[in-house]
């Protein structure tokens, strides 16, 4: 092993050699091996899926995964979890806004995000034993974070934007008018019930016909929908404004035009969230992005509702009751 062809001059070597290692090892230069930024996060990515199957989205999943192999690992990879630093991770954020990936520096919720991914990869250390703490991982000098409202359309702007799509139904584009109607009417009345009731997206994608009801306000006495809703807070409940009622009546009619009313269990939008659609009609009005230059989606309806709610003076906690959120994010984002 010491390559040398003579026994005596082998020794040396080795005896050269021990002392070397024996001086390292007093002034405490020796470190022991030990696990690699890239062995923790291999262990992350094993046991992550595996653990949140079912609470965290594939979308989510596949985020972090590329957060590791893009950014993190070819940074932090080959250095050993103890070396991995308040000091080492602040280096990351600055090589990250001085050398852009792909020409792009990193927005603020992009590098919040990728220390995010950086902390479940520390903590899967600390649980298998390999670090006794996790660094700290927040960063230096930041002032209080800004407060974003979200994106929403005016009581002006919302007129503009069901006054359109009606509009889209009587006058429809394209060389066939007839073969998009029932989309047009579909999306029209899409409008009109979520900035009615507040849903989210992903919640009114997944109601169906039983999960509505048609009453009579025990408060006001007037006729209003009670909604049964699933989604991302699990089941809840949600009492809408008078203005949802005659589209969920249409919406029930269309899809039984044939003179039967539609199954309970048949979905009231079955073409799911009309993103591209939206995205089209405000590009055509010009309503893609607020005065803050946020952009608008399919989401802004429910802010919508908050808003104007809390305009009309409804009660804050009722409110965040009835769209199935906290008091706290409701001030903080919409009063």
């Amino acid at each position: 092993s010491t390559k040398e062809d003579s026994l005596s001059r082998a020794k040396e070597v080795a005896e050269d050699w021990f002392i070397e290692m024996r001086g390292k090892s007093r002034a405490g230069e020796l470190k022991r091996p030990e696990f690699t930024f890239d062995d923790a996060a291999d262990r992350f990515e094993k046991e992550f899926e595996v653990i949140t199957e079912g609470q965290r989205s594939p979308e989510y999943v596949k985020q972090l995964k590329q957060n590791l192999q893009v950014h993190l690992r070819p940074f932090f990879g080959k250095k050993g979890v103890s070396e991995i630093t308040a000091g080492l991770v602040q280096d990351y954020r600055i090589e990250r806004s001085q050398k852009p990936h792909k020409g792009r520096r990193p927005g603020r919720s992009q590098l919040h995000h990728e220390i995010i991914t950086l902390r479940h990869v520390m903590k899967a250390a600390q649980r298998m034993g390999w670090i006794a703490a996790i660094p700290d991982l927040s960063m230096p000098y930041r002032a209080s974070a800004k407060i974003e409202h979200r994106a929403w359309f005016s009581p002006q702007e919302y007129r503009k934007l069901y006054l359109a799509t009606r509009d889209r139904i009587k006058n429809p584009p394209g060389p066939l008018p007839n073969r998009w109607k029932w989309v047009y009417e579909q999306f029209h009345d899409y409008v009109l019930f979520m900035a009615n009731t507040g849903l989210r997206p992903d919640e009114s994608a997944l109601l169906q016909f039983r999960d509505v009801k048609i009453v009579k306000d025990f408060a006001t006495g007037e006729t209003i929908l009670e909604i049964e809703v699933r989604g991302k807070r699990g089941t809840g409940f949600c009492k809408s404004t008078v203005g949802a009622v005659l589209p969920f009546k249409r919406l029930r009619d269309r899809r039984g035009s044939d003179g039967a009313r539609p199954e309970q269990t048949d979905l009231l939008f079955p073409d799911g969230t009309p993103r591209a659609l939206m995205n089209t009609v405000l590009g055509e009005l010009n309503l893609k992005h607020d005065r803050e230059g946020k952009r608008r989606t399919c989401y802004s309806l429910r802010h919508t509702y908050i808003c104007i709610r809390l305009m009309e003076g409804a009660d804050i906690y009722q409110i965040a009751k009835n769209c199935r959120t906290s008091v706290e994010m409701i001030e903080k984002y919409y009063a």
